[in-house]
């Protein structure tokens, strides 16, 4: 690599703005912990961009798509794999709990309600209809779709898509700019964790630490890993691809802040843009993986360090009710602990309180969430676009340096879900700027 690519290369300098905050944090921690502007700064331009691509996205992908009928069956398809999964996943944080017993000896000591009080009280307060009222990604689809379906019907639409193109190429140009920013925001997000909390907070919980990271390394190489060879890519490709985007989500602990790059790096590598556009999104409050796992495996310890011996019937409410309160999170600032609180508040069997055993670590296994519900959005996307005759493998193969055989499902062969000059140019285009360092 020469000196003018290695300059350039955002995600070694990413990696080095998140060795250098976490020495800072570790050395300086009153220091660090004032880095935490940077990261919240970084998060809160990338959301920026966030409503405005799904806008354009869903509403070019859909009004250029001709068969609108297409546009249900995928959404379909995606509610119907997003609750297959995320069940998967709970079920998966219940075994390894169940089995590993994170919560084993670990002493409860002195704790104190107060420091939950804040999540106990949201918990009380969430509620559905706050949930689709507050959440402005899941209603900016909404109106998108909307529109993208009056465009397809409307004869003289030829001018408004132009607009809305030219619209886009400018905002994933200001995206790409905003980018050059990550490893800041990289910096300020692991100085602030690692100074706030230190790693000796990590030595108490350590078993609970490795069980969680261990369990989605298994979710992901082995569950999505299958997933995503069914559409004949391989994970470690995948993972060497979004390498950049995975970095961002890991230093600023937001899979939020990796979301538009996600999806721009998906169309580049061949997944038609209104599969990207729907499922991504959608994935984003109703696809949370990571959280799923963390949730059933954090209830689980705790019930474990208070000798709570819960029976398969009070397993069976738990998990039900982590179904149905976990499709929220997304919704919800502090998402996990809240969610969390519900979910114990609505059993009445463990101690709210211990929430308190949570606090100083879970800032570190928020990295594990993000990450874990960041890709399996991903894969999510991929298998779709596979099952929908959506995928073109040339265009993947060419990014990812890598094909494997797909493995049949009587699939479709593969069709355009748009107008094949619309998708073809916005797929080149992509593949361009997302092409691997």
């Amino acid at each position: 690599m020469t000196l003018q690519k290695l300059t350039r290369n955002l995600t070694l300098w990413v990696l080095l703005a998140i060795v250098a905050g976490a020495l800072l944090g570790h050395f300086a921690p009153p220091t660090a912990v004032r880095m935490e502007s940077l990261g919240k700064g970084f998060i809160d331009v990338v959301k920026l961009f966030i409503n405005p691509i799904i806008f354009l996205t869903i509403t070019l992908g859909i009004s250029t798509m001709g068969d609108l009928k297409k546009v249900g069956r995928i959404g379909g398809k995606a509610l119907l794999y997003f609750e297959i999964v995320t069940t998967l996943a709970l079920l998966i944080g219940v075994v390894v709990a169940a089995v590993v017993r994170p919560g084993d000896g670990v002493a409860v000591g002195s704790l104190s309600g107060a420091a939950v009080g804040e999540y106990t009280k949201r918990a009380g307060t969430f509620s559905w209809g706050h949930f689709l009222a507050d959440n402005l990604t899941l209603q900016v689809l909404l109106i998108a779709i909307v529109l993208g379906i009056a465009l397809s019907k409307y004869g003289g639409r030829k001018p408004i898509i132009h607009v809305l193109k030219t619209a886009s190429k400018y905002v994933f140009r200001g995206l790409h700019f905003v980018m050059l920013f990550a490893p800041i925001g990289a910096f300020g997000g692991m100085a602030y964790t690692i100074g706030k909390y230190g790693i000796a907070t990590l030595l108490p919980l350590g078993k609970l630490m490795v069980t969680v990271y261990l369990t989605m390394a298994v979710f992901i190489f082995l569950i999505l890993g299958s997933i995503l060879r069914f559409a004949g890519i391989g994970m470690w490709s995948f993972l060497k691809y979004i390498k950049a985007e995975l970095l961002i989500v890991l230093g600023t602990s937001s899979s939020e802040a990796g979301l538009p790059g996600l999806m721009e790096k998906l169309e580049g590598m061949g997944c038609a843009q209104p599969v990207v556009g729907l499922v991504v999104p959608t994935g984003y409050s109703f696809n949370l993986d990571g959280t799923t796992i963390y949730l059933s495996l954090a209830t689980l310890f705790l019930a474990q360090v208070f000798h709570v011996d819960l029976s398969t019937g009070q397993i069976i409410t738990m998990m039900g009710i982590l179904m149905v309160t976990s499709k929220g999170a997304a919704g919800v600032a502090g998402s996990g602990f809240v969610v969390l609180a519900s979910t114990l508040t609505a059993m009445k069997v463990i101690p709210v309180e211990g929430l308190a055993l949570l606090l100083g670590v879970d800032r570190f296994m928020s990295e594990a969430r993000s990450i874990t519900n960041f890709i399996g959005n991903g894969v999510a996307t991929i298998f779709l676009a596979h099952n929908e005759g959506a995928l073109d493998h040339d265009m993947a193969e060419a990014v990812l340096g890598k094909r494997l055989k797909p493995l049949r499902l009587n699939f479709r062969r593969r069709r355009d879900l748009s107008s094949g000059e619309y998708l073809g140019e916005v797929a080149e285009e992509v593949a361009e700027k997302a092409e691997p360092q």
